[in-house]
């Protein structure tokens, strides 16, 4: 389904907007077989879709380029459920669009969420792309191409069932090759206020047990160690489903395949971290100590017009559990500042919470009004002056929080999965903690020692700096 216009999303006025890129690279010659230069934006989970798509696509003999210049088809996996995500899909697809002025040939394909949202409007307002996809046709990609009328005068295809990924589709990577997201379902079965996810995205559809863990197989036996458990919610996995095992289940399968070293959990609802959950991730030490639960405020008339499903005391009530039962796990939380009617107690009541829980790691984001859910007709509104103060506010009590545990780390040694050399510095190897998720968290700089790419490895932390550590690795004879 497409949902109506955000009543400030302008794509016409965001085609205006100035470009993030420079000029495009010289062109190259057209080369055999097809090639395919591909962008995707958001989540974890849109990369996984952009996986499949590429899959599809090296089966159907093309090859994929990481030159946009050299590229016959421009691929753009957009997301798009809040306006900054839909800005930066447009701001995308214009670059890719200067990329093919001068070569007629070249196809720009664009997919995803903001094609689901706003399909017709895409339409008549970028003319540059040949060819929109949405959220349950994209596995279709290769065929929809090979179709003689592939470009035709019906650019929009989003026709589709809600797609699930009942079966195991090939996959072309787009991590490293030691690391790696399983989807564990798709949609969603909640009804928060100010949320668009159910209505583009349907709703929540486990994948089969058995299916996820084939794929997980197929991951461990390409040289995976660390497998990412994804969905837009992996505590409610199953549930869709009349006598499901549920996640603790999956994990329990997932962490008995041979190959992985690190199991990580994200998007878990906050009140459906159960005691078996967490039963199953102490007894598993391949399963990370490591929760996501996405909090969102900390005060009970906020978190009721939100939608959320519980309360303040339940979210202490779960963080106590969860230290009982996993003591040093790490904790990871995201809350919204500025949503209609919230007031300055109500704002004050969030910073206590989260100075009171001391979540190792958190994401603050503004309310973004989206058309077509409750919350959008609500009010009082909070000025946008206010709630980026409050967001300022926040970050600086995480970063006290942050700073006191980072310093406590230095002197100790922790396991590193080594990722590479550091964009910064081709002096210094980059890698992460258990306790920090790719691209969210942050990051171990490797200022000494010989790493392995893909390995983990033995780390003295030598250094905290306000979200990083430096340190070196402890060479084998040396002691720890």
């Amino acid at each position: 389904m497409v949902g109506s216009a955000h009543p400030d999303m302008d794509i016409k006025a965001l085609k205006t907007s100035k470009p993030r890129t420079q000029n495009p690279e010289p062109k190259t010659p057209h080369q055999k077989p097809q090639t395919v230069f591909s962008v995707s934006l958001g989540c974890p989970k849109n990369l996984v879709d952009t996986e499949i798509m590429l899959g599809g696509l090296t089966n159907a003999g093309w090859e994929v380029t990481g030159t946009p210049a050299a590229a016959d088809l421009l691929l753009v996996n957009t997301c798009g459920f809040i306006e900054p995500a839909c800005k930066e899909a447009v701001d995308t697809i214009l670059d890719l669009a200067r990329v093919k002025a001068d070569r007629p040939e070249v196809r720009l394909v664009v997919t995803g969420c903001l094609v689901q949202r706003y399909g017709p409007e895409l339409i008549q307002d970028l003319p540059e792309v040949d060819l929109f996809i949405g959220v349950n046709d994209f596995p279709a990609l290769a065929e929809l191409l090979a179709r003689p009328q592939a470009f035709g005068a019906a650019p929009l295809v989003h026709q589709a069932p809600p797609y699930a990924y009942v079966g195991v589709e090939a996959r072309y990577p787009a991590t490293p090759y030691h690391l790696a997201y399983l989807k564990i379902a798709e949609g969603c079965g909640h009804g928060c206020t100010f949320c668009l996810i159910p209505q583009i995205r349907g709703p929540l559809r486990s994948r089969p047990l058995n299916t996820l863990v084939q794929e997980a197989e197929n991951l461990a036996a390409a040289g995976v160690k660390e497998l990412i458990c994804v969905a837009q919610d992996t505590t409610a996995y199953g549930r869709d489903v009349p006598g499901h095992p549920g996640i603790a289940a999956l994990l329990r399968e997932v962490a008995a395949i041979d190959g992985f070293r690190w199991i990580r959990l994200l998007y878990g609802h906050p009140a459906r971290i159960t005691p078996e959950l967490l039963a199953t991730m102490a007894a598993n030490p391949r399963i990370l100590p490591y929760l996501d639960i996405p909090i969102q405020h900390g005060h009970n008339e906020v978190l009721r017009r939100m939608g959320r499903g519980y309360g303040r005391q339940d979210i202490l009530d779960t963080v106590r559990r969860i230290r009982t039962t996993l003591p040093g796990a790490t904790l990871r939380t995201t809350v919204m500042v500025g949503f209609p009617g919230e007031t300055e107690a109500h704002f004050q009541a969030l910073c206590d919470l989260i100075t009171e829980v001391g979540f190792h790691h958190l994401g603050v984001f503004l309310y973004s009004p989206e058309a077509g859910t409750p919350a959008a007709a609500w009010g009082p509104k909070v000025p946008r002056r206010e709630a980026r103060r409050r967001a300022r506010l926040l970050k600086a009590i995480q970063a006290k929080i942050v700073k006191a545990r980072l310093k406590a780390l230095v002197g100790t040694v922790a396991e590193v999965l080594v990722e590479g050399v550091s964009p910064e510095s081709d002096y210094l190897l980059t890698g992460r903690m258990t306790s920090q998720a790719p691209d969210i968290d942050g990051q171990v700089y490797i200022t000494a020692g010989t790493g392995q790419v893909g390995e983990i490895q033995p780390v003295r932390l030598t250094r905290a700096l306000p979200y990083d550590l430096l340190g070196e690795i402890v060479e084998a004879g040396e002691k720890a």
